[in-house]
């Protein structure tokens, strides 16, 4: 978003009484609660939370069936040549390399596109879909990561899925292998780790509604650090 545009948002929101202007984007493993987490901070802050609606904006954006981006969503591929999609990114979807390029990465793209264009309309919460790396010359981000106490996510999917424990813990190690090989296979750092991230949280310490309180006081304090500089 040009600087004009961003300020003239920002004005805005401000007379509306919100001063918020920060994108935080979450990373989480499957079983921490990071979309409620998400959703919680949102709510306070009067901004949008994106997670699935996310894929359903990228399908109104790309022309592609939702279906499709759906069955694709955060999934692995086998193989994947990065610069060929990266120098596609940067020519657009109407070069030859993006006609023959496989649908996983198509998708991929298509949220790369939604993603920043989402964080161009203003503050806002991205969960998953490498939207940090996305949004890495975004200076108004914090880029969060939340996990959990294996004890505490097996709990927590066992109560939302009605599922018995074997099965809870088989679908966390399935979801996390997908989220980490996808994160790992298209950004440049690695899923889960420290480096990657402003912050990560257990979320099983504190508990949702604590860790939600500790999110919204960290992205207060990096307002104020950025408004001072």
């Amino acid at each position: 978003m040009p600087g004009h545009l961003q300020e003239a948002h920002l004005y805005f929101r401000q007379k509306a009484g919100v001063c918020m202007n920060t994108i935080i984007t979450i990373g989480r493993q499957f079983g921490s609660a990071g979309r409620e987490i998400g959703e919680k901070v949102a709510e306070y802050f009067g901004i949008k939370c994106y997670d699935k609606e996310l894929l359903t904006r990228a399908a109104q954006e790309s022309g592609f069936c939702e279906e499709m981006i759906k069955n694709h969503d955060e999934r692995p591929t086998n193989s994947f040549l990065y610069n060929l999609v990266m120098d596609t990114y940067s020519f657009g979807y109407n070069s030859s390399s993006f006609v023959d390029m496989p649908i996983s990465h198509k998708v991929f793209l298509a949220q790369f596109d939604t993603i920043k264009k989402i964080a161009d309309e203003g503050p806002c919460i991205i969960v998953g879909r490498c939207a940090d790396y996305a949004l890495a010359d975004y200076k108004n981000c914090v880029h969060l990561f939340i996990f959990g106490n294996e004890d505490v996510k097996v709990k927590r999917i066992m109560q939302k899925y009605d599922l018995p424990e074997a099965k809870a813990r088989e679908m966390i190690v399935k979801k996390d292998k997908q989220r980490q090989s996808y994160y790992n296979y298209y950004s440049s750092k690695k899923w889960g780790r420290a480096d990657s991230y402003d912050l990560c949280i257990n979320s099983s310490v504190l508990g949702v509604e604590g860790t939600v309180k500790l999110i919204i006081q960290y992205v207060k304090d990096f307002e104020k650090r950025s408004a001072a500089k």
